[in-house]
């Protein structure tokens, strides 16, 4: 599955169509994932969505239909939980008021809580204490934004996300009703308060000295030019918003899409004294009725959950029949790669197979490297271990942060950063910017169950983009890992070995009959890493050196001679015939060969030496 924005490449879909039309691509990628920018939205990169309508910008009729001649399959976001300030029915509501048909649409935040906390002086109810604790927070304060509704009203409501406020600067016309004000007095009062507004500083609190009567009016007329940026959390008590869901996944399927990923799913169900974080019964009872919605349009639902292993969501989401989001696996490689060992790897892989858990796995993607999701988490049972102990969960946020990355918190009550939720970087400069660790991580992506999901910048070896943290605003430290590539970038990469490589596997993954069998994984020492998946007699096998980073992929298509894969470029020793009908492939890398004797399971190594 290939995965961009829709201007990843060069300025639009359609570059990115071109370059899947390369010859280099043929046969390497059957499904894309198509960020929302291909939607009409206008914050966080796509996931503050307007209206799922295209984004005429960067995306045409045109490029749907040369996608479906390409015979990849789409996979679309439906943002469940929240939706744009911008969007038409939050424009209703601060047009309309208590008038709108969308006053429901969003959740009043004193109305929810209403009875459950106390008024404080700002307007909004403080939660009582054992509400608090149970909130999960994705930023500092409260989860409110304030409106401002037609009647001068100011009304808390739910924001889990962003939000901003800015404010337009005063204009003599805006004034022109206060008539008792000389012109004199207008300039005065527009010099004043238009200085805040540009500093960004608050205005409430002005001296206008001779003018002061006129304060609140004036206050008045600024705050009604307010507006809004942010995501507002929907009201899924609404059947308002079931009906928008119904309508929004039409249009997906109309679009093409198979598959939907449902962003932030896990918020959506909110009520008083429960988490508002996948809270049950509500969670699966809403994550069904879509599920019902989906079945009659021929959709597949992919929820998309970040939670501690040690909550072990993503086992009870799996056994709800539902294909999961392996987000460990990218901090996994990280621990194997770095340290040279497979024992926690093989830990998370051993669990996938056992409990048949069906993925979608990555290295990178839009959003930053999972760091939270390895942890363990406390229960009412007692400690519940996840996939990596906190101190090496450290070390590996450690060796990201030393090559550059950026981090992502998640907050308590009190404001105060309780956890690192992701950091930021691109998988390449996470691994150190070492194109063999590089070759290595996607090879066992590869060779991982599941589907294999490839970010387009890891294709492309593509390094921390500091410049577009820096002008990113708010959210900048997720701009790292999302470098536009011009069309020369993209034609220099595919110049270069790590890329090609990378394809050449990839079309092995794709095309292979053996992927669609059986895995079996070799007991070895801890230091390397065997991989088989077999299917009737097409067999391909991984071998690495989890220290040198060195591996071969050998493929046995059925009726064929088995043809070997050496990475970095070194020709081992050619597949041969022994007298025992065994078949044995030289390892340049650490001086092993492996025997294998194709009538049995049995597995042997021997320390020879090359000439």
């Amino acid at each position: 599955m290939f995965n961009a924005y829709p201007d990843s490449i060069g300025t639009n879909l359609s570059d990115t169509i071109a370059l899947l039309q390369r010859p280099e691509f043929h046969n390497v990628f059957s499904l894309f994932y198509i960020l929302p920018t291909f939607f009409q939205s206008d914050l966080d990169r796509g996931f503050s969505i307007n209206r799922y309508e295209l984004n005429e910008k960067l995306v045409s009729e045109a490029d749907l239909q040369a996608l479906k001649q390409l015979n990849i399959v789409l996979k679309l976001d439906l943002v469940l939980n929240h939706l744009s300030v911008r969007s038409p029915q939050f424009l209703d509501m601060l047009a309309k008021g208590d008038q709108s048909r969308y006053r429901d649409f969003f959740i009043d935040w004193n109305k929810f809580w209403e009875g459950e906390g106390e008024m404080s002086e700002e307007g909004c109810i403080i939660p009582k204490e054992e509400h608090l604790e149970k909130l999960f927070l994705r930023k500092p304060g409260l989860p409110i934004l304030f409106v401002r509704f037609p009647d001068g009203s100011e009304r808390p409501y739910w924001n889990t996300f962003y939000q901003q406020i800015n404010y337009r600067e005063l204009e003599a016309d805006d004034l022109k009703h206060l008539r008792m004000l000389t012109p004199d007095a207008v300039q005065t009062i527009l010099r004043q308060f238009n200085a805040r507004i540009a500093a960004g500083e608050g205005f409430h609190d002005i001296d206008l000295g001779p003018y002061q009567d006129y304060r609140k009016l004036v206050i008045d007329i600024v705050e009604s030019k307010r507006r809004y940026l942010g995501q507002m959390d929907l009201n899924a008590e609404s059947e308002e918003v079931w009906e928008f869901y119904a309508k929004t996944l039409r249009q997906l399927a109309d679009f093409g899409a198979k598959l939907i990923r449902l962003d932030a799913f896990a918020y959506l169900h909110k009520k008083p004294g429960l988490s508002n974080f996948f809270n049950t019964p509500g969670t699966w009872e809403y994550l069904d009725r879509l599920k019902r919605i989906a079945d009659e349009l021929d959709l597949t639902l992919l929820p998309e959950i970040h939670a501690q292993y040690g909550k072990h969501l993503h086992s009870a989401v799996a056994e709800a029949g539902y294909t999961i989001y392996d987000f460990f696996l990218p901090g996994l490689l990280l621990d194997a790669l770095d340290r040279g060992r497979n024992t926690y790897l093989l830990r998370w892989l051993d669990e996938i197979q056992a409990q048949g858990i069906h993925t979608i796995n990555m290295l990178g993607c839009h959003d930053g490297i999972p760091v939270l999701d390895l942890d363990g988490f406390t229960d009412e049972e007692g400690y519940q271990p996840g996939l990596l102990d906190p101190d090496e969960i450290d070390a590996t946020i450690g060796h990201i942060l030393e090559r550059g990355g950026r981090v992502k918190n998640l907050y308590g009550k009190d404001g105060k950063k309780i956890a690192y939720y992701q950091v930021n970087a691109s998988y390449f400069s996470a691994l150190g910017e070492d194109e063999q660790k590089l070759r290595l991580a996607r090879a066992i992506q590869l060779f991982m169950p599941g589907i294999p999901q490839v970010w387009y910048l890891d294709l492309f070896a593509g390094k921390n983009d500091y410049a577009a943290v820096d002008n990113g605003g708010v959210a900048g430290h997720k701009e790292i890992n999302r470098t536009t590539l011009t069309n020369e970038m993209v034609e220099d990469g595919l110049q270069r070995p790590v890329v090609l490589d990378q394809l050449e596997m990839m079309r092995l993954r794709n095309t292979a009959a053996a992927f669609n069998g059986s895995l079996s994984i070799a007991d070895t020492p801890s230091n390397e890493l065997e991989m088989t998946w077999t299917n009737g007699d097409d067999s391909i096998t991984l071998m690495a050196d989890l220290e040198s980073h060195e591996f071969t992929i050998g493929h046995s298509p059925a009726g064929k001679q088995e043809q070997v894969y050496s990475y970095p470029g070194q020709v081992p020793s050619p597949a041969r015939e022994t007298t025992t009908g065994m078949w044995s492939v030289g390892r340049v890398g650490n001086m092993r060969t492996r025997v294998r004797d194709r009538g049995s399971e049995n597995i042997k190594y021997k320390r020879i030496k090359l000439i």
